[in-house]
């Protein structure tokens, strides 16, 4: 590996600028380290699998970024010359593109992503590709192009999806910030199982242009980091408009936007938060639940401690019929997925191809029952019924943060431990009854982060979900700052 006296592991944006201006690390030598990393963590020794494709110009990319903090003596944007992991879901120019399936291994897009572009104008170097189940339908990391992600704190673990490789590769140290895509968890729940952040925005913050869909209006890509001051400065550079999806002009008309990591610099302390305890989202499912019930309890008691005011007991009548009443994968995402296909020069020009095929990866259940969705979702009255109960969960969400009068609502992330491959393949959850709690915010379309809060006693990652009001991302990520500050939660994984 690359060779430097400054200890890179956990390394922030901050700590890394700094050592740019002062000659001490350039992007070539940090690009280095994480390539060399890849091959010694994710290709062998651990095998924990996080990346599908390297980005061949990677070390030119950081060169240029070098070769422009010679010239001009400043950094060239808020990610100068930082090695970004990106989500196989993003179309990316010149690197293959797969979309977590075998079909498109050698697809390679001639253009980039809405995100790509943003990183790149803000000096970023795209690093690699990361693992993702197929399509992106699922919680887990079971894809046809890649096989299983390994966990990063216990190798015979999932690492949680579909965002898989984002998040154990971000918490193995394989890249600095990691783009990750959630639609019904696919950022929280492998933020959550590998301890690092993971934040879902409110939908047309980031624009989705460039990423395979699975529902168009639940979809949205999102920042991915080790601490929130990074996750933070992630956001500035990927938020706002963009003519080419129209959901982001609610982007245009949001204050905040381009200002989060400058609203963290006014710190909140805990006291001046109000934190409801969303009691029916805790799990009951044994030994599976009882550890992070206990961790996220814990956690609770530790903001108590710190002077937050809090709301306990807090309660969604028939949670579970909420959820499942308002689920439109089935009666969406065969059109979504197709309307994307149809319009390039892939190898597939539909979802009833790749399905047809059987090139995909059995494990990933939902596959099989979006198969039977409707050419026309929107004259589609079962896909319409449900739309209209989504718009009645968010109502009912958004009103008991207002009666609760609380900022935030907190809850496990995902009820459960990671599960293990082989329970995976012995078919332990499926798709529509795996018990995250990520779902809450997705179907309600509110934004939501997943942020650490400790281990199970056998060392498991726990993560806590923080839901707010649309358009309320400082103010979560001022919580999950405060938080930070208290309880240092992030611990590097040993990776043995």
């Amino acid at each position: 590996m690359a060779q430097t006296k400054i200890d890179l592991i956990d390394l922030t944006v901050n700590t890394f600028h700094q050592a740019l201006l002062a000659g001490e690390l350039s992007s070539r030598e940090l690009t280095q380290w994480y390539l060399d990393r890849i091959e010694s963590v994710d290709r062998a020794g651990y095998g924990l699998n996080a990346i599908v494709t390297v980005n061949q110009d990677a070390l030119a990319e950081a060169d240029r970024a070098d070769a422009a903090l010679r010239e001009t003596g400043q950094l060239s944007g808020p990610l100068h010359g930082v090695p970004v992991l990106v989500k196989d879901q993003a179309e990316s120019k010149g690197i293959p593109t797969a979309f977590g399936n075998e079909v498109f291994a050698e697809y390679v897009p001639t253009r980039d992503a809405a995100v790509i572009e943003r990183l790149r104008e803000a000096g970023a170097v795209i690093l690699a590709k990361t693992t993702m189940c197929d399509f992106a339908a699922g919680w887990f990391s079971s894809s046809s192009r890649s096989g299983h992600t390994r966990n990063a704190y216990d190798p015979s673990r999932d690492s949680g999806g579909s965002s898989a490789g984002s998040g154990a590769g971000l918490s193995a140290n394989l890249g600095l910030l990691a783009v990750g895509e959630d639609t019904g968890g696919s950022i929280r729940i492998p933020a959550s199982f590998n301890n690092v952040y993971g934040l879902r925005v409110t939908t047309g913050l980031v624009s989705r242009y460039g990423f395979s869909p699975l529902v168009h209006f639940q979809d949205t890509p999102g920042p991915m980091a080790r601490t929130t001051q990074d996750l933070a400065v992630f956001l500035d550079a990927i938020a706002g408009y963009d003519p080419r999806d129209v959901f982001t002009a609610t982007a245009r008309h949001d204050l905040q936007v381009g200002k989060y990591a400058a609203c963290l610099e006014q710190e909140r302390g805990l006291a001046e938060f109000s934190v409801g305890v969303l009691e029916t989202a805790f799990g009951d499912h044994g030994e599976r639940s009882a550890e992070v019930n206990r961790v996220v309890r814990d956690a609770v008691a530790a903001l108590q401690g710190a002077g937050a005011k809090l709301v306990p007991g807090l309660v969604i009548d028939d949670l579970s019929q909420w959820i499942g009443e308002t689920s439109v994968y089935v009666r969406q995402s065969r059109a979504d997925i197709t309307g994307f296909l149809s319009g390039r020069d892939t190898p597939a020009q539909s979802f009833d191809e790749v399905h047809a095929s059987g090139r995909f990866e059995p494990l990933n259940d939902l596959i099989d029952a979006i198969a039977g969705g409707p050419d026309e979702p929107d004259t589609d009255a079962e896909r319409n019924r449900l739309l209209a109960n989504q718009a009645e969960f968010s109502r009912l969400v958004v009103d008991l943060l207002a009666r609760s009068e609380v900022d935030v609502i907190v809850y496990p992330t995902v009820q459960v431990v990671p599960p293990k491959h082989d329970e995976l393949r012995a078919h332990l959850y499926s798709a529509l009854t795996f018990p995250t709690n990520t779902v809450i915010a997705s179907q309600s379309g509110l934004p939501a982060l997943s942020m650490p809060v400790g281990f199970t006693a056998d060392g498991l990652a726990v993560g806590m979900e923080v839901l707010a009001a649309p358009h309320a991302e400082a103010t979560l990520l001022q919580f999950a700052a405060a938080w930070e500050r208290l309880a240092n939660p992030r611990k590097a994984p040993t990776l043995e």
